[in-house]
């Protein structure tokens, strides 16, 4: 809780991306508030990978370090909650959240990641992030040479299977109905001894989290020890949308190279962001935000 009201920059969303940003400011001596909610996407997920001097850490462990070490700038405060509104004003902009307090900065910074939209399947959300991924590079080496089933279909199903390939041989393609490849994507799966199950999927067995069987509709099962399974998403917030801030094709929040949107004064980084879903990227995309927050700041002021 603060009793402060005015800050240089209000960042809503306190994770790596989040908390990178905050100190490149609180280093550059900026007042900054970090709105947050505590809930992470990756709160089910027991360890990270790719993350040179955090591999194999927990998610949780890194954000708890990281937030420790931002807490030392004292000019960097947190405030936990939901931001609900932004707005623009004549002095900046200004920041509602869920309790009815309102906060106001000169400048923005979102870091509030993405929300997976997971299928109903029985067992699908309880496996996600834990033994069903969406991305080999965090979680492909865990599971090399495993028996690996790849959840999609066309083109997207295939180009899937073709890059999970590099971790393991032992590959199925679940369509979860009707197969729609090509008959030449369907020959070259062949050649590479890749068999693809077209049977409807009625749930995912597991054991706290661990693939056991795919168990399909018609009754019969499989064993499997992960699934790929990248998922729709949609913003996490839609306070940028609300305030004007352009989306891509894909969804993620349209920025420039130095992590500004198509809103003066308004950063987005992290997850929301870009499709390089790792904790490095996201850690560099907040330094980024940051240090070119302070810069532009630097020449408004000057």
């Amino acid at each position: 809780m603060t009793a402060q009201k005015n800050f240089d920059v209000i960042i809503v969303g306190g994770s790596y991306a989040g908390l990178a940003a905050a100190m490149a400011l609180g280093r550059a001596l900026r007042q900054v508030l970090i709105i947050d909610s505590g809930k992470p996407c990756n709160a089910p997920t027991p360890y990270s990978h790719n993350f040179l001097t955090q591999d194999g850490n927990s998610p949780a462990a890194i954000a708890a370090l990281a937030k420790q070490q931002v807490k030392k700038y004292d000019t960097v405060q947190f405030f936990k909650g939901v931001a609900t509104q932004g707005i623009k004003n004549e002095n900046g902009f200004e920041i509602h959240v869920a309790s009815g307090e309102r906060f106001y900065a000169g400048k923005l910074i979102f870091a509030t990641g993405i929300r997976d939209i997971l299928p109903g399947i029985d067992g699908f959300a309880a496996c996600w992030g834990i033994s069903v991924l969406h991305c080999p590079y965090c979680h492909g080496y865990e599971v090399r040479n495993e028996k690996t089933g790849i959840m999609g279909n066309g083109e997207y199903g295939y180009e899937l299977i073709k890059l999970i390939s590099n971790w393991t041989k032992d590959l199925t393609l679940y369509t979860n109905g009707p197969s729609v490849l090509t008959i030449e994507q369907k020959d070259k799966l062949e050649k590479h001894h890749i068999k693809t199950e077209a049977k409807e999927i009625e749930r995912l067995e597991h054991s706290n989290g661990y693939l056991q069987h795919i168990l399909f509709k018609d009754g019969t099962k499989t064993p499997v020890k992960a699934i790929y399974a990248p998922q729709p998403f949609e913003q996490h917030c839609p306070i940028p949308e609300s305030m004007g801030c352009e989306l891509t094709d894909e969804g993620y929040i349209k920025t420039d190279a130095f992590q500004e949107t198509t809103v003066n004064g308004v950063f987005a980084c992290g997850d929301n962001a870009t499709r390089m879903r790792t904790l490095a990227n996201a850690v560099a995309m907040g330094t980024t935000a940051g240090i070119a927050v302070n810069k532009k700041m630097i020449a408004e002021e000057f």
